[in-house]
């Protein structure tokens, strides 16, 4: 009987998608113990008028804070019936945490202002394309669509691993 190489028990794509998991769910656990600064959170503005080109220039002033911030260059908007519920520029220098990726720091935000981790077929606008991580928790949350870059790229429906 010849020996084969030991197979792994889970395989890549569903450590993946359990790591989106873990980090949307420990960064609202995360979140929860800091609720009282972030519960009475400032309204978020909307543009004047609500459209995919306001949206994703509402993600490219993120992602301009980001930069002003010294964080990495990425910004993110999450859109439900043409209202912002959340929005975040990188926050991966600045808190020191490799899930504070723009889109995941949205769907935190938009949980946040909620009160709810469902956020059923909201559009989550992106400077550029979400990460697997990033798509595999905008998939938890429910998130219906994803658009990103100037263009307006539709990515479709959040997949876990693509």
């Amino acid at each position: 009987m010849a020996d084969r190489p030991s197979q792994p028990i889970f395989g890549r794509r569903w450590l993946l998608a359990s790591s989106g998991t873990a980090a949307l769910f420990l960064g609202t656990q995360h979140s929860k113990s800091a609720s009282t600064k972030t519960t009475n959170a400032e309204p978020i503005p909307q543009p004047a008028k609500a459209s995919a080109s306001a949206f994703i220039e509402r993600a490219f002033q993120m992602r301009q804070k980001a930069i002003e911030l010294g964080d990495q260059a990425y910004g993110a908007v999450v859109v439900r019936n043409g209202v912002i519920i959340g929005q975040s520029w990188s926050r991966v220098t600045i808190d020191e945490d490799p899930t504070g990726h723009a889109e995941m720091a949205a769907i935190r935000d938009a949980a946040r202002r909620l009160a709810s981790r469902n956020l059923n077929g909201a559009i989550m606008y992106s400077s550029s394309r979400p990460c697997p991580m990033c798509e595999a928790a905008a998939y938890w949350a429910g998130v219906g669509q994803m658009v990103y870059g100037r263009d307006g790229d539709n990515a479709g429906a959040p997949k876990l691993c693509r």
